[in-house]
């Protein structure tokens, strides 16, 4: 995956780190003992997802990969392997 730039968009960092960021609000409130804070944190989870979502469909995430550009890289990985 390192040679597809898999994740590095604008869309997924954004929606990953409101994703942790509930997360952790999450885990905190559930040590302290606080349902209503860990639902709340949990909110925060979807929301990143919702964000990411959002984002991507707005055009900041991965583009759809072409069916000749996927035929060009299945080609060149046949060539390489042969």
């Amino acid at each position: 995956m390192a040679g597809s730039s898999h994740g590095h968009t604008p869309a997924a960092w954004t929606g990953v780190i409101i994703a942790f960021i509930g997360f952790c609000v999450a885990g905190v409130f559930m040590v302290a003992a606080n349902p209503l804070g860990f639902w709340a944190g949990i909110g925060v989870v979807l929301i990143g997802g919702v964000v990411g979502l959002a984002m991507k469909v707005a055009g900041l995430g991965m583009p759809k990969e072409s069916a000749d550009l996927a035929s060009a890289r299945a080609r060149a990985g046949h060539a390489q392997s042969s």
